[in-house]
């Protein structure tokens, strides 16, 4: 094996023969045209014969014990496929990382909007009529609906104590350190639910008999997370599941686990009725029903020396999962890694809990965790810097993390790391001093006070610790008799890119155009496991694999001597079409080799978490009007080192999107609950920045290749989530003198904090 990549690395050092270097140019996006045109198709343009469709019917309460199901007079039931948890054929579980979560409720309901009984009929209209006409009868029991009531254990509602995981990492001596400190800076942190807002909601067709199995079409992220849900709830053999994936409309993690249940629910229904079930959630009740970032708590006391160097950091950072553990563990743990930042720190203690309450479960989106524990510790920062009379950007200089030197979880950072050139870039690329000094000399004189923030920060690209290996994910490449590419991945298309980058990184591996290059359409049927569309590893990590198997097909065709160095593209299908006449196929399946130089222990939760990180520092510039506590976003500097870039455009519409929805994060998107139900679950009252709100996003690549990456690429979709909110947090406070501790920074919160300024 080592040898075998020795000659593909070999093979990848050697110049592209035809002068079609696909690396680091804009291509034109692969599914750009259909979507353009319209012929694209989504889950809701899909139709089949005798297709009939499928609701939910879901709780009203909190938690409770189910006590009847009735069905009112005035429907014809009779003509109804009626689904309740006695008809699942296998478990009733949503097979995750643990199987808590049930696909029906049976007995109990553990929070609002949870699925009891499913209807279908081929009349949309009198479908609704029938889901008005269910009356599920639920005696009401205790419900938790904060962290600091599930902490108590006053009510305990999930295990023995409401706590689906804990991780604790430590290095150095903290208990000794505090002693040494000359100031000991202490702050309590926190953000709220938001929620993902893809354009289009979640969807899904189901055909299902016993004779042939499951099959399902839909919007998703993660075929492999559905099949393997499927395998659970119908106990069916791995060949009788198919998953395949259709035009998706945004996902954002919203559409990671979620449809997993959807996809459940319309299989149940068209095994119940015989018939072709589609089943596509409305907004509201998308809203409503499914998950979302996960509300955190986050304790920091940091203890430092008068000189301004960092001397211990003892960090409680907690999470609200809602009623099932679905996704909280991981999430949990990459806020938990990230809590400590891109700083040298002797001594770290970092506490974490993913908790219970009776929400619906919250699950992942973009940043994972890190958005929650980077905004924590960027403003912190700010306040540690104003204790030790330091301005914000020297406190950051005198600890930043240096190659050579030890996160807080133990990784020896072997990479060219250099926070300061990122820092001395966005200050200097967003005027940081210079509009620092005229926003103070304005400021006294205008009732709209100006101001300007940054915050530094990391983010690992692809699964923490042994994820990656435990994956092993899989990527295919085959050529054809005609000398066309195609590129078989579990990887789905979201309008990230990934089809792009993909063509891309295959084209420059085999020196071809990418008009060359095919990219399957994700289904388990066709493509391999390539592990979740998730976690900014697409390109590092599946993108590596299909680098591998490209070059594996240009070593086969070389070694059989039927192409020489310097090819044609007539050339190179000439060869294929030679060497499939003579040989059979020609294709290559490579797996994931876990690096023999990373370890990471699981059980202290110590080592080389990630393979590579992205490092970034963004500058925020804001207005705020005194007299309405309104903030506006004036200017936003995007400045980070992401390996090399595939593609400019995809990679700074990955930042500028990121940057609008921490933009959301921030000041906008504050979802309100009132018994675990959400109450703002529609567009007119749930805020989100519109294009006016939004300013320009000025992008900056610095590009040190990865080794191990694509051509030198690292991850990217997650990181812009991190640095935003943090940033105009600081902005804020930097123009008002208010002490921000909490997102999103809405007026009337402002209100009340400019109320403690000036008092």
């Amino acid at each position: 094996m080592r040898g075998e990549a020795d000659s593909l690395a070999a093979i990848r050092r050697q110049t592209p023969t035809m002068a079609t270097h696909q690396i680091g140019k804009p291509v034109q996006r692969k599914e750009g045209r259909e979507k353009v045109t319209g012929s694209a198709r989504y889950v809701d343009d899909i139709s089949f014969p005798g297709m009939i469709f499928g609701v939910t019917v879901r709780s009203s309460v909190a938690r409770g014990k189910i006590l009847s199901i009735q069905f009112e007079a005035g429907i014809p039931w009779d003509e109804f496929a009626i689904v309740t948890a006695k008809d699942i054929p296998g478990k009733n579980c949503v097979a995750l990382l643990i199987e808590d979560q049930p696909c029906l409720a049976d007995q109990v309901v553990n929070h609002p909007e949870e699925a009891v009984v499913l209807l279908a009929h081929p009349d949309k209209y009198l479908l609704e009529e029938a889901r008005r006409a269910v009356r599920i009868e639920i005696e009401p029991m205790p419900a938790v609906h904060t962290m600091a009531v599930s902490l108590s254990k006053e009510q305990v509602i999930w295990g023995d104590d409401n706590i689906f995981k804990a991780y604790q990492i430590e290095k150095g001596d903290v208990d000794s350190a505090w002693n040494a400190a000359d100031f000991i800076v202490e702050g309590e942190y926190e953000t709220g639910a938001q929620e993902q807002l893809y354009i289009e909601p979640q969807g899904m067709i189901a055909k299902a008999n016993p004779a042939e199995g499951v099959t399902v079409w839909g919007s998703l992220q993660c075929p492999y997370y559905v099949h393997k849900a499927l395998l659970r709830l119908f106990g069916l053999p791995k060949e009788l599941v198919r998953v395949v994936q259709t035009e998706t409309g945004g996902g954002f993690g919203g559409k990671e686990e979620y449809p997993s249940m959807i996809a459940g629910h319309a299989a149940l229904l068209a095994w119940k009725s015989g018939k072709t079930v589609k089943m596509i959630y409305d907004r509201a009740e998308d809203m409503a029903a499914t998950t979302k970032r996960h509300p955190s708590r986050t304790r920091h006391r940091t203890g430092v020396r008068r000189d301004g160097k960092l001397l211990a950091m003892e960090i409680d950072f907690a999470l609200d999962g809602g009623a099932y553990e679905t996704l909280s563990p991981v999430v949990l743990s990459r806020g938990t890694i990230h809590a400590a930042g891109p700083y040298a720190c002797p001594n770290v203690r970092i506490r974490s809990r993913a908790v219970a309450t009776n929400s619906p479960p919250h699950g992942a989106f973009r940043g994972f965790g890190a958005p929650q524990s980077v905004f924590a510790l960027e403003r912190h920062l700010d306040r540690v810097a104003s204790a030790v009379g330091l301005s914000p950007e020297e406190l950051r200089r005198r600890n930043f993390i240096h190659e050579g030197q030890t996160l807080s979880f133990g990784q020896v950072v072997q990479e060219k790391v250099d926070m300061n050139k990122l820092l001395d870039r966005a200050l200097e690329l967003s005027a940081y001093h210079e509009k620092q000094s005229r926003f103070q000399q304005e400021n006294a004189h205008s009732v709209i006070k100006k101001g300007i923030g940054f915050a530094a920060f990391l983010h690992g690209a692809g699964f923490t610790g042994s994820g990656e290996e435990y994956l092993a994910s899989e990527a295919m490449v085959e050529a054809t008799r005609d000398g066309k590419i195609r590129v078989c991945a579990g990887s789905t298309e979201m309008g990230q890119g990934t089809n792009t980058v993909f063509a891309q990184i295959a084209a420059d591996a085999l020196g071809l155009d990418c008009e060359r290059i095919e990219i399957m359409q994700p289904d388990t049927a066709l493509v391999p496991n390539s592990g979740p569309t998730v976690a900014s590893r697409t390109t590092m990590i599946v993108g590596k694999l299909v680098e591998s198997a490209a070059l594996a097909i240009k070593k086969s065709l070389m070694e059989s001597g039927f192409v020489k160095e310097g090819y044609s593209g007539g050339e190179f299908a000439e060869a294929c079409r030679q060497y499939i006449d003579t040989s059979g196929e020609l294709r290559s399946l490579v797996k994931y080799q876990h690096p023999k130089d990373l370890h990471w222990d699981d059980g202290n939760y110590h080592g080389d978490a990630y393979g590579a990180y992205a490092w970034a520092v963004y500058v925020a510039e804001v207005s705020v009007d005194v007299r309405t506590a309104e903030i506006r976003v004036d200017d936003f500097v995007a400045v980070q080192e992401v390996g090399k870039v595939i593609n400019p455009v995809l990679a700074a519409g990955q930042i500028e999107g990121g940057v609008a929805q921490g933009i959301g994060f921030a000041l906008y998107e504050n979802v309100v609950w009132q018994e675990g139900h959400m109450v703002n679950g529609q567009m007119t009252n749930y805020i989100m920045p519109t294009s006016m709100d939004v300013p320009p996003i000025r992008v900056f690549f610095e590009e040190i290749p990865y080794s191990r990456g694509p051509a030198g690429a690292k991850g990217i979709g997650e990181l812009p989530l991190d640095g935003t909110a943090p940033a105009i947090a600081n902005a804020v406070a930097n123009a008002t003198g208010a002490d921000i501790r909490e997102l999103p920074i809405t007026p009337e919160k402002l209100i009340e904090k400019l109320d403690t300024v000036h008092a």
